[in-house]
């Protein structure tokens, strides 16, 4: 049985930032979205990877954690009741004879739509793992790649091995509310801000925690339950460190998936767009965010926001290329107020 298609004007496949403001941008243009992302929940890295982690550089908001932002936006988007797809992943695109395209999820669903927008990250993302033998056994239970709620950690023995910012930004922020916290990295030099890494060594001069030079080699615990770590020394030698909690972060492994058979111009897994549209090699079919590449691309939530608005003017266009589309202001539009519930 063939599923029946969902008519819409936009499908956006991407619930991040990037993917949420745009469905406020288009709706003011009373384009209506349905928007597919492969997480069960909207906010795609900062919901998934870092909800309680502070974002300082977002206009107007001098400190805001990745839910709070990811709340924001969905509360921003509400008037124009986008319909949200989780869990589904998009794996075919196919344009049809009147122009619209068919999008085709892996779950079955089908959406008709007059524009597609990628606003999918780096698309979909997965942590990299350490080659520790039999750390499986202890992933979701004392070994995480993520830290999706502090409260979790509260009074545990951490060890957290890694350099760049994200280890460094949770060896700070957990600090208090660890029994014990730890940090293993192989050298002495760090890939993270030296604002984090002055304050990780604060806090062994204080004796607030504990630094390491070394690589894990082995794990120890039952049932999935940490105990402790066998650690390589940078001297050759081995010594055991005691936790129960263990905290990897090695970045992320990007995967593009199907998106690199849609007939699209990639670059080094990137999509190029133009500036003015942020519109891919392919009439109608859009790019912003993380995902996208152009002269100057700079990877900020803010820069995203910005080519969302830009888009959804180009969007408007193809998919009404005989109406006027007249720029309004939301601090003056009376029509604008209305759509947004505020006049």
């Amino acid at each position: 049985m063939t599923q029946e298609a969902i008519s819409t004007d936009v499908v956006i496949i991407g619930a991040g930032p990037c993917g949420l403001f745009a469905v406020f941008e288009l709706g003011l243009l009373d384009m209506k979205c349905h928007l597919i992302d492969i997480l069960d929940r909207s906010g795609g890295q900062c919901a998934e990877l870092y909800p309680e982690k502070p974002i300082y550089d977002i206009p107007g908001l001098p400190v805001v954690s990745g839910q709070e932002l990811t709340d924001r936006l969905m509360e921003q988007a509400a008037p124009f009741k986008p319909e949200f797809h989780y869990n589904e992943m998009v794996e075919e695109l196919e344009k049809l004879p009147d122009g619209r395209w068919r999008v085709k999820t892996d779950g079955g669903l089908v959406f008709e739509a007059k524009v597609v927008v990628i606003a999918a990250g780096g698309g979909s993302f997965q942590p990299k793992k350490p080659p520790i033998p039999g750390i499986e056994a202890y992933e979701g239970k004392s070994v995480f790649y993520a830290v999706k709620r502090m409260e979790t950690f509260r009074g545990k023995n951490i060890l957290i091995s890694g350099g760049g910012d994200s280890a460094l930004d949770w060896t700070i922020n957990l600090q208090p509310v660890a029994a014990s916290m730890q940090l293993i990295h192989r050298r002495d030099g760090f890939r993270a801000a030296p604002d984090s890494v002055k304050k990780m060594h604060a806090l062994v001069d204080e004796k607030k925690m504990q630094f390491h030079l070394g690589q894990i080699t082995a794990l120890h615990g039952a049932n999935g339950q940490l105990e402790g770590v066998t650690v390589k020394g940078n001297d050759g030698n081995d010594f055991q460190i005691e936790c129960d909690t263990l905290l990897p972060f090695f970045g992320l492994t990007m995967k593009l998936g199907p998106i690199a058979n849609w007939g699209l111009n990639l670059h080094e897994n990137l999509i190029p767009v133009d500036t003015e549209k942020f519109q891919t090699n392919v009439p109608g079919i859009f790019a912003i965010g993380d995902i996208n590449t152009y002269p100057g691309k700079l990877k900020l939530i803010l820069s995203g926001f910005h080519e969302a608005a830009l888009m959804a003017q180009a969007a408007f266009r193809h998919a009404n290329p005989d109406a006027k589309l007249t720029f309004q202001y939301t601090t003056s539009s009376t029509s604008l107020q209305k759509k947004l519930g505020v006049a």
